[in-house]
């Protein structure tokens, strides 16, 4: 599944209470995937994987490696996801992906769940999404609301 910085569509949670990331850093789903921060030197695997959704996620300016966590299965990266801290305030769950091999098995909602989790440990009050998968979002709490505004993207470069 590509996520995250698909669309223009946007989508928030509110920070319902804090969390624990290393309880979750080491449960693993049926298909035998573990999921756990990313790795220094495992940032070329990572960019290998966006590079499979080229029209749904950003392939440039991502975050820095301690901002991603990633679903190995195999000693192979299968997915990942990135908590991008804006503030104490905000915070951007992006750079979802999932090998088209290892989804419908929960991976993707592992991933925003660990980026959930960070961010409740770190105080901040809200996450958003930009994606074009809103149902996927919505199932893991993210909400529209009516009176905010449309993001919209302009690419200077």
């Amino acid at each position: 599944m590509a996520g995250s910085d698909s669309s223009g569509d946007r989508h928030r949670i509110r920070r319902p209470g804090r969390g624990n990331v290393s309880r979750l850093c080491t449960l693993k789903t049926r298909s035998d995937v573990s999921f756990r921060p990313a790795k220094t030197g495992e940032m070329p695997a990572i960019r290998a994987l966006l590079k499979l959704y080229p029209e749904q996620l950003a392939q440039k300016n991502l975050p820095g490696i301690s901002s991603f966590f990633v679903a190995a299965a195999d000693d192979r990266i299968v997915g990942c996801c990135a908590l991008q801290i804006y503030s104490k305030r905000l915070a951007e769950v992006r750079s979802l992906a999932v090998h088209s091999t290892f989804r419908k098995r929960g991976v993707a909602s592992r991933l925003v769940e660990l980026c959930k989790q960070r961010a409740r440990a770190r105080g901040v009050k809200e996450l958003f999404a930009v994606t074009s998968q809103t149902g996927f979002f919505e199932r893991a709490g993210f909400a529209t609301f009516r009176r905010e505004k449309t993001a919209m993207f302009f690419d200077v470069g």
